[in-house]
């Protein structure tokens, strides 16, 4: 089911308008209608609903906002970031990480929500969190200048891009990577938010925003920073990845990790690392709190 929420409190259904033909049976299905579409759809989310309709989050289960996603690339956009990970390494920042924005394919196909148990890796010992910004793209675009971008920008999300760091580790001293250090899981949501919702807090690039980013492990916050410290704008982001390529409306595109938004960086890749039945919950100003909890280990 596609639904507007209101107030954090109860989701609305959102139903065709009666000059489309197709049908919203899923979020895809919604943001492939097109901006005829969602602008009269927007128009009538602005109306109170009715006290007695709809559904009320907290007796309701909430999927990822894009459960089945064309694709999943995922930046490396925050300098922090990159720095205290090249730093715990013994390394600087590689001359060419400021040449380009640089991505890798994620698995589109392990795809979880809100309030959904992770499941816990049977090869790691080292399982990490990652807070991040995700953007869904809209409409079809091939060679995109950065100014155009947010043209093609649907809405954003928050992302937990989990990743296996013994793994990972491992994968990536062979030049390829992080491939099965990341490919089990990534988490999206509690919402889908457009543009239109954050305007008032852009902070002048394409796809920047002033929004403070927060993570907690067990109702004890660990990271924090600002979506507005992206090194690469979402804007360079797309420009980047449409370049000889092709998005599609359904492709999700992820920022990377916010400086100190991982273990990994709190804690010099040492540890102490996530633990089953933890409980992690992230959360960006406008877009809402994510949390999982940690799946137990299997044999």
């Amino acid at each position: 089911m596609v639904a507007a929420v209101f107030y954090e409190v109860t989701a609305m259904p959102i139903t065709p308008p009666s000059n489309y033909d197709g049908k919203f049976e899923t979020m895809l299905d919604y943001i492939q209608a097109g901006t005829d579409v969602w602008n009269e759809v927007s128009a009538r989310t602005k109306m109170k609903p009715s006290t007695n309709t709809g559904y009320i989050l907290t007796r309701s289960r909430m999927l990822a906002p894009l459960p089945h996603p064309r694709s999943l690339r995922d930046f490396y956009a925050f300098e922090q970031h990159v720095k205290t990970a090249n730093a715990n390494r013994g390394r600087e920042i590689p001359k060419e990480w400021y040449d380009a924005p640089v991505f890798y394919f994620g698995n589109h196909n392990a795809v979880y929500g809100h309030g959904d148990t992770i499941p816990y890796p049977r090869a790691t010992q080292m399982l990490d969190y990652e807070l991040e910004i995700a953007c869904v793209i809209g409409k079809e675009g091939r060679d995109l200048k950065p100014e155009d971008a947010e043209d093609y920008i649907f809405g954003y999300m928050i992302f937990n891009d989990w990743s296996a760091r013994d793994v990972q580790r491992q994968e990536m001293a062979v030049g390829l990577g992080p491939a099965k250090g990341k490919d089990f899981a990534s988490s999206f949501g509690p919402h889908l938010v457009t543009p239109d919702e954050l305007a008032n807090k852009h902070a002048g690039r394409p796809g920047v925003y002033d929004l403070t980013m927060i993570a907690r492990v067990n109702g004890v916050e660990r990271s924090r920073g600002n979506w507005k410290d992206l090194h690469w704008s979402f804007g360079d982001m797309l420009a980047r990845a449409s370049a000889d390529a092709t998005l599609y409306p359904g492709d999700i595109i992820g920022s990377g990790t916010v400086g100190t938004g991982c273990l990994l960086e709190l804690t010099k890749g040492e540890g102490p690392w996530l633990q089953p039945g933890d409980v992690v919950e992230l959360e960006i100003e406008r877009l809402g709190i994510l949390r999982n909890t940690v799946g137990e280990k299997k044999d």
